[in-house]
């Protein structure tokens, strides 16, 4: 039987647009590291547990349910840690620490950037790009799909705030 150590990364990505919002406008949304819950459908607390906000190091809890197929839901948290931040870039990194989500290693980057590389006036899009560990019980197709849903869910969101 092979390894978990054995057993090939899991790479993807995921990319959502926001047609009428700049990339400028929505890195302060993204940027702001302890602040998820407000984005991202599936988070309900996302709270600062060590360190200095904006920096790396910046360690934060986040806490959420998801479905569990039965019409109920599974609490699910991690502690996740900011690896690095890039205002100018507009990108963020950060990687999961402990977990009941089943995590060995999990790495995530963050950018935010114009679409199609143009001037931004055409609005600009989130790329969330992850490496992890195979995770027990769930297919990368499963992981790559929760991704995607919950990027999308996060550009709704974002774009529902920067409407007001």
């Amino acid at each position: 039987m092979e390894a978990e150590t054995d057993k090939p990364k899991w790479e993807g990505k995921a990319t959502a647009k926001l047609h009428k919002h700049t990339a400028e406008k929505v890195w302060p949304l993204l940027g702001d590291f302890c602040s998820f819950d407000k984005w991202l459908p599936t988070i309900h607390t996302c709270s600062k547990v060590d360190g200095v906000d904006g920096l790396p190091g910046l360690v934060r809890y986040c806490a959420g349910t998801v479905p569990d197929g039965n019409g109920g839901g599974v609490a699910k948290w991690c502690h996740e840690k900011l690896i690095d931040i890039d205002s100018v870039e507009k990108c963020l990194s950060y990687e999961v620490l402990d977990n009941n989500m089943g995590f060995k290693s999990y790495k995530s980057t963050m950018k935010v950037m114009p679409i199609d590389g143009g001037d931004d006036l055409g609005g600009c899009k989130i790329e969330w790009s992850f490496l992890a560990d195979p995770v027990e019980g769930l297919s990368f197709e499963d992981l790559a799909a929760y991704v995607d849903q919950s990027l999308q869910g996060m550009a709704k969101n974002m774009e529902k705030e920067l409407e007001k």
